[in-house]
């Protein structure tokens, strides 16, 4: 996705390194997939730092109240690819996304591990939680102390936080974008550090459902046979 775009509207542990390149990051949900908006006219960017921080941090207490989400999703990949389906999240830690076919991709986080299941090759890779972009956002509190946050930019229609963490995040970076006066979520990009955009638009969004929880369910067994030594990963 061009980066001055604004679109308006988710088993083998792996180390973290890894999670950034190959997994989470590809498919735009972690933290736990905006473009990112620093050249972006219109915008005025709140300065200094700490008072980004505390406009950012109303913003994440604000959505952390939001216990239970559902809604649908679009993803635009770095070379213009697009998908869809079902998103679920259930605070603190647990998430699921549900692509529409021809996709065979499930995320399913919960509350321990993250877990990317795809059905048409056969494969599932498993994630520890704590080391993912998804922990920032399926927290209890979402905290952007410190220095995680890079920027924060106001426009009449959407307030844009650009967040950096090598502990989860690595070389890449977040950007989340919010509406300014319902504090609703409505997008976010994951940059990778190639530079390239995976963005995640949702929509028809409703908060404070009842979700069933056999949706967040891990299937641990099959994921082990799966990833288990001299397993054929695509029978």
């Amino acid at each position: 996705m061009n980066k001055t775009t604004k679109v308006t509207t988710g088993m083998k542990t792996r180390s973290t390194t890894d999670i950034t390149r190959r997994g989470l990051l590809r498919l735009g949900v972690g933290a736990a997939g905006l473009a990112v908006l620093t050249q972006m006219p219109g915008f005025a960017l709140i300065e200094p730092a700490s008072a980004a921080t505390d406009a950012a941090q109303r913003i994440a207490d604000h959505f952390s109240k939001v216990s239970t989400m559902t809604g649908e999703f679009v993803q635009f990949g770095p070379r213009g690819e697009q998908t869809g389906g079902k998103f679920f999240i259930q605070r603190p830690g647990r998430l699921r996304f549900n692509y529409e076919p021809p996709s065979g991709y499930r995320v399913i986080a919960d509350g321990k591990n993250v877990v990317i299941d795809n059905s048409k090759l056969n494969t599932m890779d498993m994630y520890p939680l704590s080391k993912t972009p998804l922990k920032l956002l399926l927290d209890e509190r979402i905290d952007l102390s410190g220095k995680r946050v890079k920027s924060v930019r106001e426009e009449n229609d959407l307030t844009t936080i650009q967040l950096a963490d090598r502990q989860f995040f690595g070389n890449s970076t977040i950007t989340l974008m919010f509406d300014p006066k319902s504090y609703e979520l409505r997008q976010w990009t994951i940059t990778d550090p190639q530079g390239k955009d995976t963005t995640v638009m949702i929509f028809n969004v409703q908060q404070g459902v009842k979700i069933d929880q056999n949706l967040f369910v891990v299937d641990y067994k099959r994921n082990y046979d799966l990833n288990k030594p001299g397993a054929n990963r695509n029978r």
